[in-house]
């Protein structure tokens, strides 16, 4: 996906939000927000990859405030959040097991993004709400076929916490008979699963896990290892989580590959490019 012009400031809230979890000293978060700016500055144009800058910038944050993983105590409490729902939405899940039941939980567990959302977000109030909403774009019967149809499945994950909801998801996809694979992030990236993430959940023991081989928001195929390249380049499956897959998943020739994206649309630039309204819930074969 392209930049839209509301992302610039959408970076820079970022940028603010980020530095204050990197660091404490005031006289670095200004000498950083110098770096950025400039780094917006030139970056930041008519038909420039939104998930490109955006991976860009808070790389350097992480390099020049000296603190790998910002948002470490954010995704502390993504788990905590989706630990909470973890019973209540088993039960619904008990009560009607449809896999499009399965795919709006998982969607729903997409709010868990302090990133896009804003670290004083509270997803736990519309987490449930979210579930019970119809998806505005539902593309199910698509998936459902190309689940029958396909031996293998790529699944990019997003967020920590989030992906407490994707292993349910997960458990559904399952019954498809399919190899499943999923993939996360080499290492930490605003509030993105890593391998140690994956790990703690137990999702190692129901499918494949792999990474990405780097740190990118989203996926950039420039960036991603060989191994990852092989791996999407062979996929006949893809199941995208999030807005950063999808910014990036759009930037790539996809071919004749089935590519779903699982997500809310958490902000205008992204409601722009699908043509729906901010908040909707989307499942969408590109």
């Amino acid at each position: 996906m392209k930049v839209y012009y509301e992302c610039a400031s959408c970076f820079l809230r970022q940028s603010r939000e980020a530095l204050e979890l990197a660091t404490d000293d005031e006289k670095l978060r200004m000498e950083i927000t110098e770096k950025i700016i400039d780094l917006l500055a030139s970056e930041f144009k008519k038909g420039a990859p939104s998930n490109l800058i955006g991976t860009s910038m808070h790389r350097l944050i992480k390099d020049l405030s000296g603190n790998p993983d910002p948002y470490l105590q954010e995704k502390k409490r993504g788990n905590l959040i989706a630990e909470k729902f973890q019973d209540e939405v088993a039960a619904l899940l008990k009560q009607d097991p449809s896999l499009i039941n399965y795919i709006k939980v998982a969607i729903a567990g997409n709010l868990l993004d302090f990133a896009a959302m804003g670290v004083n977000f509270d997803p736990s109030s519309v987490i449930l709400e979210k579930i019970a909403e119809p998806l505005i774009i539902d593309h199910s019967s698509h998936l459902e076929e190309a689940l029958n149809d396909a031996d293998s499945l790529l699944y990019l994950a997003d967020n920590v916490g989030e992906i407490v909801f994707d292993k349910m998801l997960l458990e559904k996809l399952a019954q498809y008979d399919l190899d499943i694979t999923v993939a996360v992030k080499e290492k930490p990236i605003v509030n993105d699963a890593t391998m140690e993430d994956a790990l703690e959940i137990g999702l190692d023991q129901m499918v494949n896990v792999t990474t990405t081989g780097t740190d990118s928001v989203g996926i950039i195929y420039s960036q991603i290892s060989p191994e990852f390249k092989e791996l999407v380049d062979a996929a006949e499956l893809i199941i995208s989580k999030g807005m950063g897959n999808y910014e990036g998943l759009t930037e790539m020739e996809i071919g004749e590959k089935n590519v779903f994206c699982l997500l809310n649309v958490k902000c205008s630039a992204i409601s722009q490019d699908i043509g729906v309204k901010e908040g909707s819930a989307v499942l969408l074969k590109l």
